[in-house]
């Protein structure tokens, strides 16, 4: 039974529902979690008028439910009970479909999902501890809801573990469209997007007209650099878009932080959602999810092309677009991302407990993981490209002061090795003996740091051997009218006081520029 004070919440949020909706459960009448299952979704039908229950018992061993709206699929339904993080993914399924909840995209990608070209069946493999689930449950359930070629169902992997011992699934959040693997790990809406559009193609909507959007600053990028540069323009009375594929950026991926300075402790989730909240204070346009696919930056209008045909015009761009993870390029590395090749520490270092794991970088983040990983994992090998650990001095001692970790310095990853379905070794050439050995392991974390997102405009801005993008004292590019501000850019020290800082910077010298007529 949910708590009195969860369904007076619930009640709340669905006050002003306008269609009806019933939760059809499918189930055997004896299966250990129908009667959960079904106390849930009545005690969540009994908030609304607008909403009731329908099972439909079965021999076989399912244990599932469908949303229908006014008596019809929508194409949304739950393998298993939404408890824990997954239940707000329940909550906005319905607030979707009836054209409600603020993650509802813009219409530019709506055409983007109702342009997919179908039958499209969507599966996400979850765990209810998971909080990068949601977020790829709710944009894959909006996907189903406005694109009617497509369903997509949550599936708890912890109540199907015939099926994930099947798929060799070892990272969750996975999803499969139509039995093949998509993707693995946390990701938005956009992202998916267009992993569905190259999977599937699309096809135009109807005779809609191409979107074309004027502003007098454009920001591509929405982490902390993105977010400050964004305020300070808009403070100076300016018209201010961000294009960005997510806010708060690479900063998601941080799970503590301790050196933004007035603030002893956050995290990067929470930053990211106060980048947000301060960016609504003022009128900003915010357009997520947007992956640029062409940049247009000689001339006094720049433009600045999206996938889906959408486009932005500005006389100023601010180039924000931070870095991405660095990946092995290794072989064996694409083909097990998911089956034993992994990013992230806190999100899939559950499926390892008991195992032996090996962590690819000897930085904060390496050495950070592997202490983490210690306490799960029966034993933690760190390897270092350099001859030497580049992480505080304080997380060294910490790792080498744990009896199940091990450290290798002056040491390079040659390929990954596995038997077709999983990882179960990793080749590493020794650098001063020029040995090669393979170690045998369960799992690999890389975590060998970050690379510039300066792709689009390489051919066009002067860039480092290593592609961040060049900048002056006041993050002027070589192009004018042209910044750049915080990891995409060539400033020491890929900090978020620094890139904060960095945005400040670029809006108060692309306003400077403004009212001096250089751009």
């Amino acid at each position: 039974m949910l708590e009195t004070s969860i369904l007076n919440q619930v009640r709340s949020v669905f006050q002003n529902l306008e269609a009806q909706y019933t939760f059809h459960i499918t189930c055997h009448p004896r299966h250990g979690n129908a009667q959960e299952l079904t106390e849930l979704l009545k005690d969540v039908a009994g908030c609304s008028d607008k909403l009731s229950c329908e099972v439909t018992e079965t021999e076989e061993p399912k244990l599932e439910f469908s949303l229908l709206k006014n008596g019809k699929e929508t194409g949304v339904k739950f393998r298993g009970i939404p408890n824990g993080h997954e239940f707000t993914s329940l909550l906005l399924a319905i607030l979707n479909a009836d054209g409600k909840g603020k993650n509802l995209p813009d219409e530019a990608i709506r055409r983007r999902i109702q342009a997919l070209k179908g039958p499209i069946s969507l599966q996400t493999y979850v765990s209810l501890t998971c909080t990068n689930c949601p977020d790829v449950v709710q944009a894959l359930n909006i996907i189903a809801l406005l694109n009617g070629q497509a369903t997509h169902e949550m599936i708890d992997g912890a109540l199907f573990q015939e099926e994930v011992d099947a798929l060799k699934i070892q990272g969750v959040p996975s999803v499969y469209a139509n039995g093949k693997l998509l993707h693995v790990g946390r990701s938005t809406l956009g992202e998916l997007l267009q992993k569905l559009e190259e999977m599937f193609g699309s096809e135009p909507v109807g005779n809609a007209e191409p979107i074309s959007r004027t502003y007098d600053v454009l920001v591509l990028g929405g982490g902390p650099a993105g977010a400050s540069a964004a305020i300070y323009s808009a403070r100076k009375g300016l018209r201010v878009a961000i294009v960005a594929e997510k806010i708060g950026g690479q900063v998601k991926e941080t799970v503590g932080i301790e050196n933004l300075i007035s603030v002893p402790q956050t995290t990067g989730a929470q930053l990211a959602d106060n980048l947000r909240s301060h960016i609504n204070h003022y009128p900003i346009d915010l357009f997520e999810d947007r992956k640029i696919e062409k940049a247009e930056l000689q001339g006094k209008e720049k433009r600045i092309s999206v996938v889906g045909g959408e486009a932005f015009i500005s006389p100023s761009v601010i180039i924000a677009t931070g870095a991405s993870w660095r990946k092995l390029n290794v072989e064996g590395e694409t083909e097990y991302i998911g089956r034993g090749v992994a990013f992230c520490p806190h999100c899939d270092g559950p499926f390892y407990q008991g195992k032996d794991i090996a962590v690819i970088g000897g930085g904060n983040s390496g050495i950070e993981a592997a202490i983490d990983l210690a306490g799960i994992c029966r034993k933690v090998t760190v390897f270092e490209f350099a001859d030497t650990l580049k992480a505080d001095q304080v997380l060294q001692e910490k790792a080498q002061s744990l009896p199940n970790v091990e450290i290798f310095t002056s040491s390079q990853t040659t390929k990954v090795v596995g038997n077709g379905d999983k990882v179960t070794a990793i080749r590493v050439k020794d650098r001063v003996s020029s040995e090669e050995r393979d170690f045998p392991l369960d799992g690999i974390f890389v975590q060998i740091g970050l690379a510039a997102n300066s792709a689009p405009f390489r051919d066009m801005l002067e860039t480092t051997p290593i592609g961040e993008i060049k900048i002056d004292a006041f993050c002027r590019t070589t192009l004018p009218g042209v910044y750049a501000a915080g990891d995409v850019s060539d400033v020491p020290y890929k900090q978020i006081v620094i890139a904060m800082g960095e945005g400040a910077k670029a809006a108060l010298s692309a306003f400077d520029d403004r009212i001096r007529g250089i751009a």
